[in-house]
């Protein structure tokens, strides 16, 4: 008989894509279209930031 030995996980892509998909909708909600497009335009600046960063 084979016993199967579960393992822990390190990182749980399923919750951690939940939550922030959460995040979002929590910070977004009651956004006008135009505050919704700079948000993005601001997030999309930060994680390109990120990278620049990244690649020094």
């Amino acid at each position: 008989m084979k016993i199967n030995k579960t393992k822990e996980k390190e990182f749980d892509t399923v919750s951690t894509f939940r939550e922030i998909k959460e995040k979002i909708f929590l910070e977004m909600s009651g956004m006008s279209f135009e505050q919704i497009k700079a948000y993005l335009a601001e997030g999309s600046k930060q994680f390109y930031e990120q990278i620049r960063q990244k690649g020094r």
